[in-house]
């Protein structure tokens, strides 16, 4: 097999963990950490900042402060990356407390500093984690697991180094991408979720989220990984939701509280499908993990036996000495039970090593196939927060204290999952670069403290501006936490559910079918896998289609990257304005949607088809350039 050589060879030093790119790197991660947060708390899902981090520290770095350091680019996004995910980890199950204060006048809310402190500890576990993983997953599976954002972040880095036409092609990506977005998400001409549901088939409904960011994944992804999401989308929307109401009828099934035929296909998801979707998740990283486990094994093995001995290791292939990563787990995960007010314990501190190892592997091969924002923290976060209840209840743990103390077990695992996956797409793109992995280690650390520090302020904030579960802030992931903690201490969880997605995943991994991909396709809605579904196919057809020799495929693929990754940057950029503009109550005064400018879903179809005809355009476009200069 041919070795993999970095951009920037392992024998040549460039400034990289410098005071710029650690006070720029801070500075992304509290915006971004505190746009997503409130982004997540809105609509229940966050956008990848790694890509937009890498862009803003080009125009900055590079354009702006005329520093030409790729390195010193890279630790900027690596830093101000680790923001958005903690925001997502920590948005998913810490308003729950809150909430809970809310109902009852008795209950306090989490102070700032048990916020904060809950938050850096699962930042720090969740990279220090990644540090024995890294070699199994980025450099021996590199070839393997594809880590889409990862990759387009690495191009992004490498278009802004080279310029020309690969900075082109980014860069339009990108424009088209910004634009698109502002017109969908900031003025509203039309929904970015279009929906239809079928009458003559009770149940069913499809539909898609027009956006380009999304389509850029699945063209990266491919067509065979977007179509074992889309298989899980159709067994959720095309067979069990019909079947829920076919059968179901009349009757009231927990958790709804009204007759099933009344709910919606939407509600039938929520309700139902969610719970199926936890199970598979949960059941397929089991999987995961046992298949892992010989090369995690022999990771740890090889890492042992390096103690002491430098073995000549070049700059690319240094970690921070695991020594010192077991020590700072352990001190962390036990600090936790030593902090006032935290309900945690020696015992559950095991219990969070034991789960934070478990999800930050599934997490960090999860994001190498579907990438981070496809990455079903929340999932994880119910399979934990079903165990942890569980187990405390058994051990008559019960009542507030108990639903606290696993609401805490799960967001430092939940966070812990979030800044794996992260960490291990900053780190497959300092592999490709060839950034020092014990650099980048340190980078993501520093991240997770400043973030760690801005999400408790955040979510205080956010919470005495609206109050979570509001209109103007449903929480939705974290509603649903809530909802899985007290139906375990209450004893009316919907345990059936979760046993049929168990089932679901054994029967898929029995056929051969990689579980994971399939099981988020059945945890995700729909509206999510189609376009990724979409631009797989698009990749498929460039590839296959147009071309015919190796090389000339090669060639599209890589331009399809290119255009892909600017399209994710694209609408992470925007989306992350937006979001500020709605803290700051912009968004209504630039909503045309108020004023009766609206084209309606068949509307965004049209936008839609016009995005998908641009992206193929300007990547025959580029490979008709190129053709012509070869034959001059």
């Amino acid at each position: 097999m041919k070795q993999f050589k970095p951009y920037i060879p392992a024998d040549k030093v460039m400034p990289e963990l410098t005071p710029t790119s650690v006070i720029l790197g801070i500075i992304l991660a509290i915006v971004f950490g505190g746009a997503n947060a409130y982004l997540g708390l809105r609509v229940g899902m966050t956008v990848s900042a790694s890509i937009p981090a890498a862009v803003l520290s080009m125009g900055i770095v590079r354009m702006i402060m005329r520093r030409d350091s790729i390195l010193e680019n890279n630790m900027v996004q690596t830093i101000g990356s680790a923001g958005e995910s903690l925001a997502a980890g920590a948005i998913f199950t810490l308003p729950t407390l809150f909430m809970w204060a809310d109902e009852n006048p008795d209950i306090k809310p989490p102070s700032f500093l048990m916020i904060a402190f809950v938050a850096i500890c699962g930042g720090l576990i969740g990279v220090l984690f990644m540090i024995p993983l890294r070699t199994a997953l980025i450099v021996e599976e590199h070839g393997t697991l594809p880590f889409p954002e990862g990759t387009a972040c690495a191009e992004v880095l490498l278009a802004g180094e080279t310029g020309g036409h690969k900075s082109m092609q980014v860069f339009s990506g990108l424009g088209i991408s910004a634009v698109y977005k502002f017109i969908a998400d900031g003025l509203h001409l039309f929904p970015s979720e279009i929906a239809w549901t079928i009458p003559a088939y009770k149940g069913s409904g499809f539909g898609m989220d027009v956006l380009p960011a999304l389509v850029g994944v699945g063209y990266i992804c491919g067509a065979k990984v977007a179509s074992y999401l889309l298989s899980g989308a159709v067994l959720g929307w095309f067979v069990i939701m019909p079947l829920l109401v076919l059968v179901g009828g009349n009757n009231i099934l927990f958790p709804a509280s009204v007759p099933i035929h009344e709910l919606s296909v939407d509600q039938l998801w929520g309700n139902y499908v969610r719970y199926i979707g936890a199970g598979a998740v949960a059941a397929g990283g089991i999987f995961s993990l046992l298949k892992s486990f010989p090369l995690i094994a022999s990771t740890f093995a090889k890492a042992l036996k390096g103690f002491g001995h430098t073995d000549g290791n070049s700059r690319t292939s240094k970690d921070i000495p695991l020594p010192y990563a077991i020590g700072g787990i352990l001190i962390v995960a036990f600090g936790l039970s030593a902090f006032p007010n935290i309900p945690i314990n020696p015992v559950t501190s095991i219990l969070i090593i034991i789960f934070g190892f478990f999800f930050a592997t599934v997490s960090a091969r999860m994001v190498g196939v579907v990438g981070s924002s496809n990455n079903p923290v929340s999932g994880m976060a119910i399979a934990t927060l079903l165990f942890a209840t569980i187990l405390l209840k058994q051990a008559g743990i019960a009542g507030y204290r108990g639903m606290t103390s696993a609401i805490c077990i799960g967001t430092v695992i939940c966070i812990i999952a979030a800044m794996a996956g992260d960490t291990s797409q900053d780190l497959k793109t300092g592999y490709i670069v060839g950034a020092t992995p014990y650099l980048q280690q340190i980078g993501e650390l520093i991240g997770s403290i400043a973030s760690g520090l801005a999400i408790g302020g955040v979510l205080y904030l956010l919470n005495a501006a609206w109050g979570y579960g509001s209109t103007e802030l449903p929480a939705p992931q974290a509603t649903l936490m809530k909802m899985v903690v007290e139906g375990v201490m209450n004893g009316n969880l919907p345990w059936g559910l979760v046993i049929v997605g168990i089932c679901i995943a054994v029967v898929v991994e029995i056929l051969g079918i990689p579980v994971l991909p399939f099981a988020i396709g059945l945890y995700l809605p729909i509206y999510l896998t189609v376009p990724i579904m979409i631009g797989g196919l698009i990749r498929l057809f460039v590839e296959k289609r147009r071309f015919a020799d190796e090389g000339s495929r090669e060639t599209v693929r890589n331009n399809g990257i290119l255009f892909s990754s600017g399209m994710i940057a694209g609408e992470g950029l925007v989306g992350i304005l937006l979001a500020i503009l709605a803290v700051f109550g912009v968004s209504d005064r630039i909503n045309l949607g108020l004023m009766g400018f609206h084209l309606g879903k068949w509307g965004g179809c049209l936008f839609f088809l016009a995005l998908l005809f641009s992206m193929i355009y300007m990547i025959h476009k580029t490979k008709d350039k190129q053709s012509s200069n070869n034959t001059l």
